[in-house]
């Protein structure tokens, strides 16, 4: 049984391997160091030392030579037993034991054990493949000396750098005509907004398929919700139907009779309430018929388009949307 072998294995993956009744053996971390004098690279290392007070059995040896050989525990420790009474016997008689790759034993002259380990063998894994190497030194460089151009060399450099500048410019200037032209020959920051009204009751209503034409009705918020709680739930609001806010075009012919719309329903129920509503605020509400099928309530009937104005401003705070119609 070669148990230097197993001490050699064992140290690779542990910092302290004890020989039960000899010593223990000892793995020190040493750093990457550069050495001046022969201009040489080591890497980080794990270097052995012994340490004969360390002669405890810790089981980590003996364990690994019983699984090694495939014996027992008491068969194992007795061979490392043998193996160090032969080592002692060696060194009693002035003879040199030499573990191979780890280190050498011998007796000094005062009879004390004295260890010299073998240094060109790294035990640190993290440095396996590193071996040190030597470099040659850079002789006559001197960094405090500045470079010293010649006229041509100058000539060289600006030319050099307006070639640099010119290839800059043939690629950005075309960039910059493409990002100009672009927006003014189409219509891609042009916005398309199209302008609609936040309440959910509103819809639109197109009058004998001409796209664009909204319906001439609208119902005020009052109309939907809150008629609708006012009402007691008579009322139901998804049978309100209103036209997209629009502005309606006033003929500037002021006399005539002119209606003032604060509502317009699909059904006729929905509008008499509002007609009941708006009556008993005092106002001379009626039912219109639309040229649609739309029942439109109408608040009053103003002989001027200026009292028409007037009695729609004030219901526009309590019925917003209203709007006039000329009736003739």
């Amino acid at each position: 049984m070669d148990i230097v072998a197993i001490i050699r294995e064992l140290l690779f993956s542990h910092d302290c391997v004890i020989l039960p009744g000899f010593g223990g053996f000892i793995g020190n971390y040493s750093p990457a160091r550069i050495e001046k004098e022969s201009c040489t690279f080591y890497p980080p290392a794990k270097r052995i030392s012994f340490n004969r007070n360390l002669s405890q059995n810790d089981g980590l040896l003996i364990s690994r030579v019983a699984a090694a050989a495939n014996a027992s525990y008491n068969d194992a420790k007795n061979l490392v037993e043998e193996f160090v009474s032969e080592i002692k016997r060696k060194l009693s008689r002035g003879e040199k034991v030499t573990f191979e790759r780890i280190g050498t034993f011998i007796n000094n002259s005062e009879g004390n054990v004295q260890f010299e380990p073998d240094r060109d063998v790294n035990y640190s894994l993290n440095s396996y493949g590193l071996a040190p190497f030597q470099f040659q030194l850079l002789e006559g460089y001197d960094v405090r000396k500045r470079l010293i151009k010649g006229p041509h060399e100058e000539v060289v450099a600006r030319g050099a750098s307006i070639k640099r500048y010119l290839w800059r410019a043939a690629v950005i200037i075309p960039i910059i005509g493409a990002l100009i032209a672009v927006p003014l020959t189409t219509d891609i920051f042009k916005t398309r907004v199209q302008v609609t009204s936040l309440n959910p009751l509103i819809t639109t209503l197109t009058d004998s398929g001409k796209r664009g034409k909204a319906a001439e009705e609208k119902v005020p918020a009052l109309s939907s919700a809150g008629l609708t709680n006012e009402l007691s739930g008579n009322v139901k609001s998804e049978q309100v139907v209103s036209a997209a806010d629009i502005t309606l075009q006033v003929p500037e012919v002021t006399s005539g009779e002119y209606g003032i719309i604060t509502g317009s329903f699909r059904s006729e129920s929905n509008a008499m309430s509002l007609v009941n509503k708006l009556s008993g605020e005092g106002y001379s509400a009626e039912v219109i018929q639309g040229t649609n099928g739309f029942y439109r309530v109408s608040a009053a009937r103003c002989r001027s388009l200026v009292e028409a104005e007037s009695v729609k401003k004030r219901l526009e705070t309590r019925y917003p949307g209203t709007w006039i119609i000329r009736l003739r």
